[in-house]
């Protein structure tokens, strides 16, 4: 059987529109050397390119204590990524999936971020829990197998209050310090997935000088604000969050997909 690069989102609700997985389906396949199989969980496909394959959002047979639990910690709708990690979700899967949020550009080769350390759960060092010294992944990347990783879902499922309560509602600091618990886990390096307000437009660089894409950037994380449009526009959201418009970007996420997708998807 040939290679085919897995690749998984999730998109629940309304924030993000279509574009946002298309643009994201285009970017992965320009910048992976091998077929691609994109996977998109969700209950509004209207507006997603073709050739990518839906996933039914599910109801999960644990969602009310999970939610309770969520309540508590005042993170009400998270976590729904958990279902990602459910073994057999795809029956013919080979290998494992590179996922990623919808509010993130891929700007690189992806190629080595599937390579990293095969067998492991793979996240970037969360930017905030770093500074604090603490070991948790962020969730905007991440690489998994449900054939080796399965755990993630099922140790959920089984205690939903229990392990929500113990992650403090956080589904990156879940799915982390579990995998971390079972020595099945690696940082990727974090050069290749970069915050587009702390690595490309820092305060107070951002006064100065429009947003710099680093050298060895693959994936650009818009966590918070500004998101993408907003960047493209330039942004004034706070005395430290602000924006001049991003050329880079407009190519990246907008241009590069549009001459590959056509105007209708891109």
């Amino acid at each position: 059987m040939d290679v085919v690069a897995n690749i998984i989102c999730i998109k629940w609700g309304t924030l993000f529109g279509p574009e946002y997985v298309n643009r994201l389906y285009s970017g992965v396949r320009r910048n992976l050397n091998m077929p691609v199989r994109f996977f998109c969980m969700t209950e509004h496909s209207a507006g997603i390119h073709p050739d990518v394959i839906i996933l039914p959002l599910p109801v999960e047979p644990f969602q009310e204590p999970m939610n309770a639990a969520l309540a508590v910690a005042n993170r009400q709708g998270a976590m729904r990524k958990v279902s990602l990690f459910r073994k057999g979700l795809v029956p013919d899967l080979q290998g494992p999936f590179l996922g990623f949020d919808l509010d993130v550009v891929i700007t690189g080769s992806l190629d080595p971020l599937l390579e990293l350390e095969p067998g492991k759960v793979a996240m970037r060092h969360d930017w905030t829990e770093k500074r604090k010294g603490r070991p948790t992944g962020h969730g905007s990347v991440f690489r998994f197998d449900p054939a080796e990783h399965g755990f993630l879902y099922e140790d959920l499922a089984a205690n939903p209050y229990e392990e929500v309560e113990a992650a403090r509602g956080s589904e990156q600091r879940y799915t982390s310090h579990k995998a971390m618990d079972r020595e099945a886990f690696v940082y990727i390096p974090e050069p290749w997935v970069v915050s587009f307000k702390y690595d490309c437009n820092p305060f107070p660089r951002n006064y100065l000088r429009a947003p710099e894409l680093p050298d060895d950037a693959r994936v650009v994380c818009f966590h918070g604000h500004p998101k993408m449009p907003e960047a493209i526009e330039g942004y004034t959201g706070s005395l430290i969050r602000r924006s001049k418009p991003c050329a880079w970007l407009q190519e990246h996420w907008v241009e590069r997909s549009c001459a590959d997708l056509g105007p209708e998807y891109g």
